[in-house]
C-alpha cells in the first residue's frame, strides 16, 4: 500500500501524515507515530495493555534481522477484518493512537528528568 492509499484509508477518521522510514513508511497522527507499513502490510503500535488483543485477533509482530537476531518492535499487524469494515478501523486505530501518546508521554518524561551538573 502507497502514501496514498494509507491517507484514504484512515481519512474517515483522521488525517494522517505518511513519511518513508527505514525501507516502509511511517503513519502519523500529528508528530506521533501509530503505524507502520512494510511490504504492504500495515503494523499499529501496541502497549502491554493491548497486546492481547491483537494476539487474541491473529496479528503478528513487525519483526526485522539485525546484527544476525530477530527483533520486534511494539508494532503489532492490522486485523484483516479492519481493511474491510471502518468501525473496526477505527477501534483499533484508536488503540495505536493511544498505545502510541502513551509511548511518547514516557519518552518526553524521560528526557525532562533533571540531571545533575557536570562536575
Amino acid at each position: 500500500m502507497d502514501a496514498e492509499g494509507i491517507r484514504e484509508l484512515f481519512a474517515d477518521i483522521l488525517p494522517v501524515r505518511v513519511r518513508r522510514l527505514f525501507g516502509g513508511l511511517g503513519v502519523y497522527d500529528g508528530e506521533t507515530i501509530f503505524a507502520l507499513v512494510f511490504k504492504g502490510d500495515i503494523y499499529l503500535k501496541i502497549s502491554p495493555a493491548t497486546l492481547e488483543r491483537f494476539v487474541a485477533a491473529g496479528c503478528r509482530p513487525f519483526t526485522y534481522e539485525a546484527r544476525s537476531r530477530e527483533r520486534a518492535l511494539g508494532y503489532w499487524s492490522l486485523p484483516d477484518a479492519a481493511l474491510d469494515d471502518l468501525d473496526t478501523l477505527r477501534i483499533w486505530t484508536d488503540l495505536a493512537r493511544e498505545a502510541a501518546r502513551q509511548k511518547a508521554s514516557r519518552l518526553k518524561l524521560r528526557g525532562s528528568r533533571l540531571r545533575a551538573p557536570l562536575r
